[in-house]
């Protein structure tokens, strides 16, 4: 009995201090993790440009986000047949140009120009409308346009060639600390690291559950983190971009559920402390900007910079 009784006190021991260690941990990171360092900080960024107010990935689009003055520009890329690497979301161009053509079939000199009107992806039945620029830009000129500007390269298409061609541009104009690449794909992400390790990267789909994961046992404060920005998407947003009979309670609920597992405050302040920036995607309404800072993100990724900037001009920040 003795022998039994000492077992549960040992057992109790140790599981009341990995406890206390990781509710401490997880509140002082730095007592076990060196904070990562970043040149740039970010509350404004502009997602493929400012899709909402200017055709997507369009050089007029990222001219007039860094003219409102947002913090970072997010673009996405690809590589044509003959080695260009351009801006562009899509690889199929049937969405935003009318032609079912592949970028990577076509040289960039045949890359056809987008449609006058584009649909809003992040935002229900609304259309940008586009002025005089609808050709679909190579990222050296947007590098070469925005030298100070940080940028979100977004790898679309796990492609060495890209991720190599990627990176030799970002060397080329001296950009390793102004920006971050990666991708959902935690296969795009692992090449895209040890290619050009100087680069910082995003979480992976495959890494945020693994870290959703690692919070939820506890385990996190103990984990060292290869990444520096976590970009994810407010779960609920969801109900907006569709019909509301369209969408069953299955569907609720499961977004519900999303929802209240990512969108933890205390999981962005320990991640914040470790020096890891924390971006949500994509919102585009008042009352998501608000929720997003107060859940205490680092920034937040939209298709109107203006309304952001309106939006950042009046809202008061609790000290982060």
């Amino acid at each position: 009995m003795d022998e039994e009784m000492s077992a549960v006190v040992c057992l109790l021991s140790t599981l009341g201090g990995y406890v206390l260690s990781a509710a401490l941990l997880l509140k002082c990171p730095t007592l076990l993790h060196r904070k990562k360092r970043q040149r740039f900080r970010c509350r404004h960024i502009s997602h493929r440009g400012g899709a909402g107010e200017n055709l997507e990935n369009t050089m007029a689009a990222f001219r007039h986000a860094v003219q409102l003055g947002t913090d970072m520009l997010e673009l996405d890329c690809h590589m044509t047949k003959d080695g260009q690497v351009v801006v562009s979301h899509d690889n199929n161009l049937k969405r935003t140009t009318g032609l079912n053509v592949n970028v990577d079939n076509l040289k960039y000199s045949d890359l056809p120009s987008y449609h006058c009107r584009l649909h809003v992806t992040f935002k229900k039945d609304c259309f940008c409308d586009g002025g005089d620029d609808k050709r679909i830009p190579l990222l050296k000129e947007v590098f070469d346009a925005f030298p100070a500007t940080p940028i979100n390269v977004d790898i679309k298409v796990n492609n060495d060639l890209l991720i190599q061609k990627v990176s030799d541009l970002v060397k080329e104009y001296n950009r390793q600390d102004l920006t971050v690449w990666g991708n959902g794909s935690e296969a795009i992400v692992k090449k895209c690291y040890k290619l050009n390790p100087n680069v910082p990267i995003l979480f992976s789909m495959q890494r945020v559950l693994l870290l959703l994961g690692l919070f939820y046992t506890g385990l996190l404060p103990f984990i060292p983190l290869r990444e520096q920005f976590l970009e994810i998407p407010m779960p609920s947003i969801i109900l907006k971009l569709k019909e509301q009979c369209k969408i069953s309670w299955t569907q609720r609920w499961l977004i519900w559920l999303a929802d209240v597992l990512l969108m933890r405050k205390c999981l962005f302040e320990h991640l914040k402390a470790r020096g890891v920036q924390v971006y949500i995607w994509v919102l585009n309404d008042e009352e998501d900007f608000k929720r997003a800072f107060e859940l205490g993100a680092t920034g937040v990724m939209t298709d109107y910079p203006t309304r952001l900037k309106t939006f950042l001009e009046s809202y008061t920040f609790k000290e982060q």
